[in-house]
């Protein structure tokens, strides 16, 4: 039996996720995807598909004030931004989609902070 890799074991536990996770416009799907170098995290309507918010480590929001995208105080500002743009637009309760990943880490830092920013998940 081949061992499996790390990427490939994330998919899997990602199309396991997907498969029971599902966001509307009452309560939309937070994703969140994370890369070697930064974190992304997006809302997204899966009924419209459409990405009514997003927020990353590369926005000229953050990408100033932080020397790394890559660790868990770059995540709790884009856990931050993400749920007040949320709040701005009305969003309150949303579907949390950790992408494969396990929740530790960057993952759970950019949960606590948006639930600290107002979200509610």
């Amino acid at each position: 039996m081949k061992a499996r890799s790390r990427k490939e074991l994330t998919q899997r536990r990602h199309s396991r996720i997907r498969r029971a996770l599902s966001g509307t416009a009452e309560r939309p799907r937070m994703a969140v995807f994370r890369s070697n170098q930064n974190i992304y995290v997006q809302v997204i309507d899966d009924v419209s598909h459409s990405t009514l918010v997003s927020a990353s480590t590369v926005d000229p929001e953050i990408k100033g004030k932080l020397e790394l995208g890559s660790n868990c105080s770059a995540a709790v500002e884009v856990g931050k931004l993400i749920a007040s743009r949320a709040k701005a637009k009305g969003i309150a309760q949303v579907v949390f989609d950790r992408g494969g990943n396990l929740y530790h880490g960057r993952v759970a830092a950019l949960a606590d902070a948006a639930r600290e920013g107002g979200l509610d998940f």
